[in-house]
């Protein structure tokens, strides 16, 4: 029989019980691809996570990110709750993590002993057109987007869909077989709330119905924003997510450069370890 040991931690937030919950395995060696996807079918959270040794000199430890139905090659809270967990034993604050879309790095900030924030570079995301539009829109119950809906790939793929209101993004009730129908997608709405921004992601086709935080949709967005104009490129954005499903969440965001060259983007959060667990397997 053999013990598989795993963490519970709760990412973009500082508050137990709320943001997005992540399971990692802190030893995936020796682990299937099937087995893999089982324990995260089992563990039925956005994503699990299943640590590895490097294969690149450059990274520290690889990761592989699962959600119930597919194996991810980069996403945002897996890589940023899986920092978390690793950062306090191999005693760094800043951590390069091996991805199927390169080396993330993440840096943490402490207090004391505790870690109380992290910073990941992200994958800088292609950008191609959306040809679903008409789709998307009666998919999700809506007239038009603010902005062109354009698709981003930084491993999964997201769409972006802006919203006259918070209320409308509050009140949104999409019809989710539609939406699975499309295909590998994330969809975020999202509208302005004063000097922050609010959202909610969908992506059914991946087994998440709703995602309490997104970070692989925080940077692409933060990047969506600056090129049509909404805030200025270097600028900060905080993102509230979360809350229709009772996970509320906080993501913040930043991208370096230009529309024609973009030179870095940064998503950031808090996270907070919640439980430890083992599964004993034959």
């Amino acid at each position: 029989m053999r013990s598989l040991r795993y963490q519970l931690c709760d990412v973009f937030t500082d508050c137990p019980l709320t943001g997005n919950a992540l399971a990692v395995f802190t030893d995936g060696s020796g682990l299937d691809d099937v087995t893999m996807q089982a324990l995260a079918r089992e563990m039925n959270l956005s994503e699990s996570t299943f640590v590895l040794r490097a294969t690149s000199k450059e990274a520290h430890v690889r990761v592989r990110i699962f959600t119930p139905r597919v194996e991810l090659p980069f996403a945002g809270h897996p890589i940023l709750g899986t920092a978390f967990v690793l950062a306090t034993p191999l005693q760094r604050d800043s951590i390069r993590l091996e991805t199927g879309r390169g080396i993330v790095t993440v840096r943490v900030e402490r207090e004391g002993a505790r870690i109380i924030f992290g910073w990941m570079t992200q994958p800088l995301p292609r950008l191609e057109p959306f040809t679903a539009t008409a789709e998307l829109l009666a998919s999700l119950g809506v007239q038009r987007s603010g902005l062109p809906i354009e698709l981003y790939d930084n491993g999964p793929r997201h769409v972006f869909v802006e919203l006259a209101s918070p209320e409308a993004v509050a009140t949104l009730r999409p019809d989710l077989s539609r939406l699975a129908a499309l295909g590998s997608l994330a969809v975020t709405t999202y509208a302005r709330k004063g000097e922050h921004w609010k959202s909610r992601v969908f992506a059914p086709d991946e087994g998440i119905p709703e995602d309490p935080a997104t970070g692989s949709a925080a940077g692409p967005l933060a990047l969506h924003l600056a090129r049509h104009g909404r805030i200025a490129f270097g600028d900060t954005i905080v993102i509230e997510q979360g809350a229709e499903i009772g996970r509320p969440s906080t993501l913040h965001a930043r991208v370096a450069g230009s529309a024609a060259h973009i030179e870095l983007i940064e998503v950031g959060g808090s996270a907070v370890l919640v439980a430890r667990g083992q599964f004993t397997l034959p």
